[in-house]
């Protein structure tokens, strides 16, 4: 099966979006990663949600789990304080590597490497066109493991 029989319709935030706003896509759609798309609707970053959660946390509660153990709910309100009044790209956490993207004929297990290489859950199918870049869809590490492994 090829990328682009696996790629589904994936929600994306653009780099200039609000960063609240896109914590609460991912959140209401129960999304596994946040598909990032620049400017020119390219992919411009994947990031885990379990990535985005750290860039929540306060940093005094990451460096010292003891914090973390003796802190109560009452402090939440720090993490949308955190947040609010950023875009996309100032929430995100520093970007070490592009996206992970693959072309509409890439077969499952090359997708399932580049999942693996990259500890991404999701991998965007990209067609080229000269310099033209369309998003054809993303995988979900779900649904390559429904593929993989034979489910419904």
């Amino acid at each position: 099966m090829r990328a682009h029989e696996l790629a589904e319709p994936y929600p994306s935030v653009s780099t200039d979006d609000s960063a609240l706003d896109a914590a609460r896509l991912l959140a209401e759609r129960k999304l596994p990663a946040l598909l990032v798309l620049d400017a020119d609707q390219q992919p411009y970053a994947i990031v885990p949600g379990s990535q985005l959660i750290k860039q929540l946390v306060p940093d005094y509660v990451l460096e010292d789990r003891h914090v973390a153990a003796v802190i109560d709910d009452r402090h939440l309100a720090e993490v949308t304080e955190k947040i609010a009044g950023l875009t996309v790209t100032q929430w995100l956490p520093p970007r070490t590597h592009t996206p992970p993207v693959v072309g509409p004929d890439a077969g499952a297990l090359q997708v399932a490497a580049l999942m693996a290489r990259t500890h991404s859950p999701l991998v965007a199918v990209i067609e080229r066109d000269g310099d033209q870049v369309r998003l054809v869809g993303a995988i979900t590490a779900a649904r390559l493991m429904e593929r993989l492994i034979g489910g419904s």
